[in-house]
């Protein structure tokens, strides 16, 4: 593509770099020039134009764009992606219902390593995303690319985008409560919250004593439910605290106790047989984003979260303070 002054005369199908103030009427930028736009440019007075002209080879920037987005999600529908129409250069990436973007990041490097002009952004990986949530935005920056480059980009994107939507729908609460403490209505009701925006539904929450074998009965008791969450009513500080061991006690296992996401330190999670268990943080009793929310999010998913995933969370796993938290990481 040759890009900047160019006689009127012989600007004919080049594209118009920069929109122009015309007595008939605004002539945009983008537009590509027929013979009528050149009669209406000389008679305006023009002999030169800012333009953009396409070489042999050179794909325009909505056909670029179009065959981009395709390359990065070949079957939508399959994914839970829809994409929008190509315009100005640009297609955007929305998802069709709620869910967790997988992003492969290293394809989408790739694809932007090949020409500055060819580029891709994407929310975060597993970002949580609702109905018609934009995940994504593929932008031609340039008019026009060369068709080989195109070709490059297209080869490293391909399926670098998934949505993953809730596939656990049915979730049991499990609270404890410390002698002499008063039941809480805050809890259940910021969990419940959480797992609507999922298309998920709290199907039981049961209240028991602050200890290991009341706990453990109630776990080893849970009914139908497709994932089971703890809240304790006294912070778990220790691997071996009532929590954790009344999963083991119940015949469960633990496979992470706590996370380099702040709030969110004290989460741990396991599986009770089939039944994955997260047990939530003190947070957790807040609407605000937490730790527990990126695995919660990801489990209701049916996405595996590892200890190695956990651990990678710590660049980025500085959220937000909240409030109402008792113990804040600065003086109040």
């Amino acid at each position: 593509m040759k890009f900047g002054p160019l006689p009127v005369a012989q600007a004919l199908d080049a594209v118009l770099a920069h929109s122009l103030a015309l007595p008939e009427g605004r002539m945009r930028k983008g537009h590509r020039l027929e013979a009528a736009d050149l009669a209406r440019l000389e008679a305006a007075g023009l002999d030169k134009v800012i333009a953009a002209r396409l070489e042999p080879g050179d794909v325009d920037e909505d056909t670029a764009a179009a065959r981009l987005a395709a390359a990065l999600v070949p079957d939508p529908e399959a994914v839970g992606l829809r994409l929008g129409a190509p315009g100005t250069g640009r297609v955007n990436i929305h998802a069709t219902g709620p869910g967790v973007l997988e992003v492969l990041a290293a394809r989408i490097d790739a694809l932007n390593a090949v020409d500055p002009m060819i580029s891709v952004a994407t929310v975060p990986q597993w970002q949580r995303c609702a109905t018609r949530t934009m995940v994504a935005t593929v932008k031609i920056i340039a008019y026009a690319v060369p068709g080989a480059a195109l070709e490059r980009a297209c080869a490293e994107a391909r399926g670098a985008l998934r949505l993953h939507a809730p596939q656990r729908r049915r979730v049991a609460l499990i609270r404890t409560r410390v002698a002499g403490a008063a039941s809480e209505a805050e809890g259940p009701e910021a969990v419940r919250r959480r797992l609507e925006r999922m298309g998920a539904v709290l199907i039981s929450d049961t209240e028991v004593a602050h200890e290991t074998d009341a706990l453990a009965r109630a776990l080893a008791e849970v009914p139908g439910a497709e994932l089971a969450l703890i809240l304790t009513g006294s912070a778990t500080s220790d691997p071996h605290d009532v929590a954790p061991e009344a999963l083991r006690r119940a015949g469960g296992q633990v496979t992470r106790f706590g996370m380099p996401v702040d709030p969110g330190n004290l989460l741990f999670f396991g599986d009770l047989g089939a039944l994955p268990v997260i047990g939530l943080p003190g947070c957790a009793r807040s609407p605000a984003l937490n730790g527990a929310d990126w695995v919660l999010e990801r489990m209701l998913c049916a996405v595996p979260v590892t200890e190695g995933d956990v651990a990678a969370m710590g660049v980025g796993g500085l959220l937000k303070e909240i409030p109402t938290r008792p113990q804040p990481r600065e003086g109040r």
